[in-house]
């Protein structure tokens, strides 16, 4: 398929599908994007308007039926990811997911499972951006011996707004949408999991703060997602982490992660900038991060050079997907039995 024109179809198309997936396959060469079918037909028409998108569709079943539908960009909320997924799969449709990949670890192992079992057919899920800037710089450095031994990390990722008890029930705030995912939680194991590996076991304590929102029908609904989560974890090399989310941190520093070894420190800030130290050394300077060598947002491109046969999926696979779902899991799971949980589920 390294020459043939790749039609793409869109399941959902909310706003991360506008303002990045679907410019982003605009922008590779020989790839249309011939459907669209969204929550509604009006909705997903003003899409197909919007972007010149031939054809749309009553349902996703409709959509995945089009036999000149090559591959699907899913779009929806992380409920529906492990029903499509599978369902084009079946139907020989190539799958870029949305994250999170699913609602909880038992779908994600559905997901894995269906691809494993078509490997002519590419299976992605859009990674997590957030720490793009620096994963190169990190796992250089870390790779080359900078740390030693990995004693410890500490990322915290807080909003720096106070508690919002006003605003209506957010899809994020519903776990009938969002399964066990926790506000920016996975984006950001996700991309720890880049630097120094994965997390063995987990205990955490979550709190929701504001128990219950109006939904979009003016009824109040509780709310079981929490705001505010501290997490423990062992890490495979030896380490040590702690991790701390929060949407009810009013002033706080935003979002920081530091790494501390035998020989030397890390320091990553809000704004991304890097800082080192090593042993001897009485503060941290900040280490020079070329652009050149910083990933970026390239998602839309690695998916059909994926298709085409030019480049494997590395940002990201199923099968790192199935490992954060599972870290995502068991901190529910330890928060809500006050245990440990071991990793893999």
């Amino acid at each position: 398929m390294s020459s043939e024109t790749i039609r793409v179809g869109l399941i959902g198309a909310g706003r991360n599908t506008r303002d990045r997936h679907i410019p982003g396959f605009q922008e590779v060469d020989g790839v249309e994007l011939v459907a669209v079918a969204n929550r509604s037909r009006e909705s997903g028409r003003r899409v197909a308007d919007a972007f010149n998108i031939p054809k749309v569709y009553d349902s996703w079943r409709e959509l995945l039926e089009d036999p000149d539908i090559d591959a699907v960009c899913i779009g929806t909320w992380p409920y529906m990811h492990c029903t499509l997924a599978i369902a084009a799969l079946d139907k020989g449709k190539h799958v870029l997911c949305e994250a999170r990949m699913a609602a909880n670890s038992q779908e994600a192992h559905a997901m894995l499972e269906a691809s494993l079992t078509r490997p002519h057919l590419i299976a992605q899920i859009v990674p997590s951006p957030s720490t793009f800037k620096v994963d190169a710089l990190l796992m250089k450095l870390i790779a080359e011996g900078y740390l030693g031994d990995i004693l410890a990390v500490e990322v915290q990722v807080l909003g720096t707004n106070f508690m919002d008890t006003d605003s209506p029930m957010h899809w994020r705030q519903d776990r009938s949408l969002s399964g066990y995912n926790i506000l920016n939680m996975g984006i950001w194991y996700e991309g720890m999991i880049r630097w120094v590996g994965p997390a063995t076991k987990v205990m955490a304590m979550t709190k929701v703060n504001v128990p219950r929102r109006k939904g979009d029908d003016g009824n109040w609904n509780a709310v079981t997602v929490p705001d505010h989560a501290d997490i423990l974890c062992e890490l495979a090399n030896g380490g040590q982490a702690h991790m701390r989310f929060s949407a009810v941190t009013g002033c706080s520093p935003g979002s920081e992660a530091w790494l501390y070894g035998s020989d030397g420190t890390l320091y990553i800030d809000q704004k991304l900038n890097v800082f080192g130290a090593k042993k001897g050394d009485t503060k941290l300077t900040e280490i020079e991060n070329p652009s050149e060598t910083q990933h970026y947002w390239r998602v839309e491109e690695e998916f059909i050079s994926a298709i085409r046969g030019t480049e494997p999926v590395t940002r990201t696979p199923f099968s790192v997907g199935v490992h954060y779902m599972e870290f995502t899991e068991a901190v529910t799971r330890s928060a809500q039995t006050g245990q440990s949980i071991a990793l893999p589920l």
